[in-house]
């Protein structure tokens, strides 16, 4: 189940961060001319790329208004994320530098009360000019322009509720930017699973002034989280394991005291003591071998139901699917596996120490 939802998660995020990033080492703004976009082009592994600027805005519709991320996007943008797929109102447009139009998250859309695809009234959006000084002149330091909606999408909460999509040509226009002046470019890969080899040739391409960031390190933060819990949960259902494993030791206790007779015949017969042990020893790796086998096997039959046929759903109608995911991998049947085992081993040591260490006598009272 933590499978599913990394998975989910990380392709929801996917769809809005891209595999490779660059952005400025210090401060939004950074400087790239076509030479350099032209050897950005040429790279091996590139896919394509995007440039973007993103500021902070306001948006006012009447008495409805709310701060987002404007990020104005060119035309390879959509070829470069996931934003078009996750449309759900409207068609993909941002428009002309002279005519743009925004593409709203469904949370942004509600908050300022418009149907993004209706197009029924032009919004007024309020952006901080670059030039701006530390003293800031309303009259002067603030752009105000209209602009009026194309569509709205749904990906994630933290990209719906904060996002608006423009053409890039209109915000750095607001922003006072040169040509040269971007705030980031984002980049597809042929293969997403190379981006830590690519990396190291842009930031030799481009030098220290750029900051170059894989999929991983753009959200650092969320995976590290991720993996905590899941290593969590193992630590937890690890911890079980151990308490369970305190009746494997009583049982094979148990059956060494009922055995004694047995034991001193084996003995007798020229088993000596590394023998005895290894008998009562590979008694609870079969238990462990059993048990953990049937216990697999059983988790691999629930799985497969619940990914064929959604059999435990999820509560709620605010979530993106309706069901627990869950995503199937052999190194987690793998690593249990060797838990299990590894426990196993050492609950059975005790016992099969003891009956090896035991006085042989055949004689009855």
């Amino acid at each position: 189940m933590f499978n599913g939802f990394e998975g989910l998660v990380k392709s929801l995020y996917s769809s809005f961060y891209p595999d490779i990033r660059i952005s400025p080492a210090s401060g939004k703004v950074l400087t790239l001319t076509q030479e350099q976009l032209q050897k950005l082009k040429g790279l091996p592994g590139i896919k394509n790329y995007a440039l973007i600027v993103e500021e902070k805005a306001l948006l006012q519709n009447g008495d409805y208004q709310s701060v987002v991320y404007l990020k104005g996007v060119d035309e390879n943008y959509r070829y470069v994320s996931g934003v078009e797929e996750h449309i759900v109102k409207g068609d993909y447009n941002t428009g002309t530098g002279e005519s743009p139009l925004l593409i709203l998250g469904a949370g942004v859309e509600n908050a300022i009360g418009v149907q993004a695809d209706r197009n029924l009234f032009a919004l007024k959006i309020y952006l901080p000019k670059k030039s701006a000084s530390e003293l800031l002149d309303p009259l002067n330091d603030i752009s105000v322009d209209t602009i009026n909606t194309s569509a709205a999408f749904v990906i994630q909460q933290d990209f719906d509720n904060k996002y608006a999509i423009t053409n890039i040509d209109f915000v750095k226009r607001m922003l006072g930017l040169t040509t040269d002046q971007y705030g980031g470019v984002e980049i597809a890969l042929k293969d997403p699973a190379l981006a830590e080899d690519i990396k190291p040739d842009l930031q030799k391409m481009l030098g220290s002034n750029y900051k170059v960031q894989t999929r991983y390190e753009q959200n650092q933060g969320l995976y590290s989280v991720m993996s905590l819990e899941r290593w969590v949960i193992y630590a937890i259902l690890s911890l079980i394991l151990v308490v369970a494993a305190f009746n494997m030791i009583g049982a094979l206790t148990m059956l060494v005291l009922e055995k004694e007779k047995d034991i001193s015949v084996l003995h007798a017969l020229g088993g000596d003591r590394n023998f005895i042990q290894k008998i009562f020893l590979s008694e609870g790796l079969l238990l462990a071998f059993i048990g953990g086998g049937l216990g697999m096997l059983t988790a691999l039959l629930l799985a497969w139901l619940q990914i064929n046929f959604k059999l435990i759903p999820l509560q709620g109608g605010s979530f993106l699917i309706d069901y627990f995911p869950v995503t199937l991998k052999a190194r987690d049947f793998l690593l249990v596996a060797a838990t299990v085992l590894v426990i196993a081993f050492l609950a059975s040591w005790l016992p099969s120490r003891k009956a090896a260490l035991n006085e042989f006598n055949l004689r009855s009272e």
